[in-house]
């Protein structure tokens, strides 16, 4: 029936796709998508748009959408003019909730209303809940969304709109998971995780395709992400992979993972400290605050595989380059992504960005979605 089955991305076994199973029944590894046919380049380029030609949905007749994707990048000279650098962001925030996760929810949502799914569980501290209650609402989906408590009002609102039923926690990012996991599991509704859902990644990787097709033979020498539980970041690497696979020759860039010093369980892992999840604060970059983030292995593959670096940003700086940002440049963005940008000088400082290079940082959620810097 379906072109692809699930794997585990641990122990590799494989698996009938079913809207019940977000982890592997024999190791509880993490799963991603496996299809059962390649393609060529010729077939990638006869339908690249808004979702690719390896794609889990049968017919694209029954692909949800709301527009997601072909999202613009543009150059900005200002901030960083006094450093010999050229900087690009893609536009992301333009996506219809105001966040790249849009391209995850339109496939996983497409996904679950192809298995005739009714009733959702999700956990998130924003975006995600916002992203995946517009498009349960578009599918006729009942969606309940576990927020934390200090999750912003904005996007709390933003969820409530879409008609969704919203789950205030108290106690952290992670706390929220184990409630909305709780709660499932108790109501008989399927879990629909952004985090664990194999689904999920299948749509951001078209951030990936997306890349290649703006910028083909001259691609950025270095991807700047903002990461917590990682779906973005794995994605743009599986969509390079499959062009690689597809026949095409282009530069790989290096991708590089920035998380917040409050939360920084994938920056110790990759320097080879003990992270311990009890060392979690609470940082303004809400969006990747992920004490034990669920695809730890897979972030660090893309991490090696791609030559990139995980280094921590503090709070200051997460703000000063979020003003700097709208002041200098005109882009409004949330702290969780002004962070990315904050990591330059120190990239540079590093030596990990030399002199001439190319940097390309998606703007991953919009600056009205949270609480304003002044």
């Amino acid at each position: 029936m379906y072109n692809h089955t699930f794997v585990c991305t641990k122990c590799h076994k494989e698996s009938i796709p079913n809207a019940n199973l977000v982890k592997c029944n024999t190791c509880n590894g993490p799963l991603e998508v496996k299809y059962k046919t390649n393609i060529s380049n010729i077939q990638l380029f006869n339908h690249l748009g808004n979702i690719p030609t390896l794609s889990p949905v049968s017919e694209r007749s029954q692909y949800i959408s709301l527009g997601e994707g072909i999202t613009p990048s543009i150059t900005l000279p200002n901030i960083f003019s006094n450093l010999n650098i050229i900087l690009k962001a893609k536009l992301e925030f333009l996506n219809p909730s105001g966040s790249f996760k849009d391209r995850g929810s339109a496939m996983m949502i497409s996904m679950l209303k192809e298995m005739g799914v009714k009733d959702i569980v999700e956990d998130s501290s924003g975006n995600a809940g916002g992203s995946i209650s517009a498009y349960s609402a578009r599918a006729n989906i009942n969606a309940h969304i576990f927020v934390p408590e200090t999750a912003p009002k904005p996007k709390i609102d933003q969820i409530i709109i879409y008609g969704a039923t919203i789950h205030s926690i108290s106690g952290t990012r992670d706390q929220a998971t184990l409630e909305a996991q709780k709660f499932a599991e108790e109501k008989g509704y399927i879990y629909a995780s952004h985090n664990l859902n194999p689904y999920f990644i299948e749509g951001t990787k078209v951030t990936g395709y997306e890349i290649y097709n703006q910028f083909k033979n001259h691609m950025p020498d270095h991807i700047i992400l903002p990461v917590g539980n990682g779906s973005l970041y794995i994605g743009i690497w599986k969509a390079f992979n499959e062009l690689k696979n597809a026949g095409l020759v282009f530069k790989f860039p290096k991708l590089h993972a920035i998380q917040s010093e409050n939360v920084m369980p994938l920056v110790n892992s990759f320097i080879g400290t003990p992270w311990n999840t009890l060392d979690a604060k609470h940082t303004i970059a809400g969006g990747i605050a992920v004490s034990n983030p669920p695809r730890m292995s897979e972030i660090m593959n893309v991490l090696r595989d791609s030559n990139g670096t995980a280094i921590a940003i503090g709070e200051d700086e997460i703000v000063k380059s979020q003003i700097e940002l709208s002041q200098k440049e005109g882009i409004y963005c949330e702290p969780t992504c002004a962070i990315a940008f904050a990591a330059i000088p120190k990239l540079i400082s590093q030596k990990v960005i030399s002199s001439g290079e190319e940097i390309l940082i998606p703007v991953t959620g919009f600056g009205l979605k949270d609480t304003a810097p002044i």
